[in-house]
């Protein structure tokens, strides 16, 4: 039974370090997990004027590699949420000119290749983006995404090597 969100507010920067008001905290996810060599940070400091997550490092496609992820359990329990009751995601971000990947995972991804999607560029300049949940596409699975059972948030260098810079200010449900 997935939780009902009634806060908007995912990560507003006001915790130290990795932590969100939600309880639950950032990690660096590579893909030295499967035996690739990309290698990064996730680290918490002012960039361009405001308090961000940022998340940098070297994406390589050697030994089968290609990723590196800052991502977000929504429950320190790793329940789902449910997210419903809103259109979708709103995040303040700023990088090197990039396109990055937003990852979904709901209770229907099951696998660590699985995810529901959608791309971004992050741009040298705080921009605010707007994601509807509509818009995510379903990566390696057949089930349409869910709000309902929404479990984890992810911000994702991947798919080609390149060197990864880009911040998070905010991270906010909309409707």
């Amino acid at each position: 039974m997935a939780h009902r969100i009634a806060d908007r507010i995912i990560d507003d920067l006001s915790h130290p370090g990795p932590r969100t008001p939600l309880g639950t905290a950032w990690e660096l996810v590579s893909d030295q997990v499967m035996g690739g060599v990309s290698d990064g940070q996730l680290t918490h400091e002012p960039i361009a004027g405001r308090p961000a997550r940022h998340l940098t490092g070297t994406v390589s496609l050697d030994n089968n590699g290609g990723f590196l992820q800052m991502a977000l359990d929504l429950r320190p329990d790793r329940d789902a949420v449910d997210a419903s009751g809103f259109a979708g995601l709103e995040l303040d971000l700023y990088g090197n000119g990039q396109s990055y990947n937003i990852h979904l995972r709901t209770d229907d991804v099951t696998r660590p290749w699985q995810s529901y999607r959608q791309t971004v560029t992050a741009s040298p300049d705080w921009t605010t983006h707007h994601l509807p949940f509509t818009a995510f596409t379903a990566h390696r699975l057949d089930a349409p995404f869910d709000p309902c059972t929404l479990r984890r948030i992810g911000i994702v260098a991947i798919g080609r090597a390149f060197h990864a810079d880009i911040a998070l200010g905010g991270l906010r449900f909309y409707d």
